[in-house]
């Protein structure tokens, strides 16, 4: 048996054991050019371990929803943890079975909505799959270009990203162009982009499908908003060729985008299935499928299981993240901070040529860098330059979309109006450093 190791804390101690001991596919998700290793967090900041202070624009990959640490969500987990730190679902526990009700009572009214418990979102896009696939009796499923659905072999075949895919991955996925109001191949508006959904269903499927996956806001794709009338056109479309509509809501769910707890609920859709997951947790491994009961029911006749999906430390952590968002009003305050936010960034765009387009919602919110202005070429080394340098400025965020060539900033809720102040003059030094 090998010697039990002292935690060594040093930036170069933890990249030298990475180096060594991580496989290559865990290595490639790093952002800055010198690896960072961080040693505390509270709420929506993060010290490093020279005990340097950032604000978290991240949101640790939008998985911190109400703030890092936070004393209720920890308490609460601990209190479970003490008492059973694990039950499988072979067994019952009222902490996610109390959980399950009241993420149903979040669900549009006048349905009635069953939840199952995974261990990750991608297992909740897996779980959504086959759910639709059984319901319907379709195997054709539609998803979005630049869309974003997950690491795992089959949420990797919705997920229209190539540097996300690998070898092996499931087909009867057929993309459509994603509605990006800013450089979607249609240019601005919403009827094109529902057209090409009946052309796709006419061409590249049986004419019968399973059902369209959305994110109602594109996380890795670069904070790409849904235009007003897309989802629910999206729907109808799709429910018209046998399909379901399912909403994906790993990234925008649970507030984020300020107007509503859930982003479908911007164009009135009511979705067949909604996948959660990263924020429902504030940190702690969950994810889960809502769908209609109906839709639900299908799954009666065969074995499905996640070890760990309805763990009670987890669902116990999820059900303070909901208290917190009501007692908190987190969810207004990410429209309020993020429409402050907002106008700083558009301020910060007329300023600096680089930026092409400034976008989002409440805290789901981006900054996209061009070459030039009217070509709107991607800018991917500005970008790399100007996030190398809001490293310096004491920010963490996130170089994304499909060209890299985004800053996307989702960071916990619980960001401050005071905080926007330092988050824009940071910007501000970073983009006039990265053009000297």
């Amino acid at each position: 048996m090998a010697d039990y190791l002292e935690t060594e804390w040093s930036s170069a101690a933890t990249a030298a054991r990475r180096e060594r001991y991580y496989a290559q596919s865990q290595k490639k998700f790093v952002p800055f050019k010198e690896p960072m290793v961080f040693r505390k967090g509270s709420m929506q900041y993060l010290w490093d371990t020279e005990g340097k202070k950032y604000i978290d624009l991240l949101g640790m990959n939008v998985c911190i929803s109400v703030g890092h640490s936070h004393p209720k969500v920890v308490a609460a987990a601990m209190a479970q943890a003490q008492e059973l730190t694990h039950c499988t679902t072979m067994f019952y526990h009222p902490t996610p079975a109390h959980f399950a009700e009241e993420l149903a009572a979040t669900m549009p009214k006048g349905h009635e909505w069953v939840v199952h418990f995974t261990n990750s979102g991608s297992e909740a896009i897996d779980l959504a799959m086959v759910m639709a696939r059984t319901y319907t009796g379709n195997l054709d499923l539609l998803a979005l270009r630049t869309a974003y659905h997950g690491p795992t072999s089959a949420a990797q075949s919705l997920t229209g990203i190539a540097g996300f895919r690998h070898p092996g991955m499931p087909g009867n996925v057929a993309f459509v162009a994603e509605p990006n109001q800013y450089r979607g191949i249609f240019g601005p508006g919403t009827e094109p982009y529902l057209d090409e959904i009946e052309r796709t269903i006419a061409s590249a499927t049986t004419g019968k499908v399973a059902g369209i996956f959305v994110e109602s806001v594109q996380g890795y794709g670069g904070i790409v908003e849904m235009p007003k009338g897309y989802m629910s056109g999206a729907a109808e479309r799709v429910r018209a060729a046998g399909g379901l509509y399912i909403a994906d809501e790993v990234q925008s769910g649970f507030g984020r985008t300020g107007d509503h707890m859930w982003a479908f609920e911007s164009d009135g859709v009511v979705p067949d299935i909604v996948v959660m997951a990263k924020g429902i947790g504030n940190g702690f491994p969950l994810g889960a499928v809502v769908a209609r009961k109906a839709i639900g029911d299908v799954m009666a006749e065969k074995f499905m299981f996640h070890t760990y999906g309805a763990n009670p430390t987890s669902c116990a952590a999820g059900r303070a993240v909901l208290k917190v968002i009501a007692e908190e009003k987190t969810q207004e305050n990410s429209r309020q901070v993020g429409a402050a936010l907002l106008e700083r960034l558009k301020d910060l765009q007329q300023r600096h040529t680089a930026i092409g387009d400034v976008r989002g919602r409440g805290l789901m919110l981006a900054i996209e860098m061009v070459k030039d202005r009217k070509s709107k070429e991607p800018d991917a080394d500005v970008t790399a330059a100007v996030f190398e340098s809001c490293r310096g400025q004491g920010l963490i965020l996130s170089k994304s979309g499909p060209n890299r060539s985004v800053l996307r900033m989702v960071p916990p809720m619980c960001l401050s109006l005071q905080d926007v102040d330092r988050v824009a003059d940071g910007l501000d030094r970073a983009f006039t450093e990265a053009a000297a």
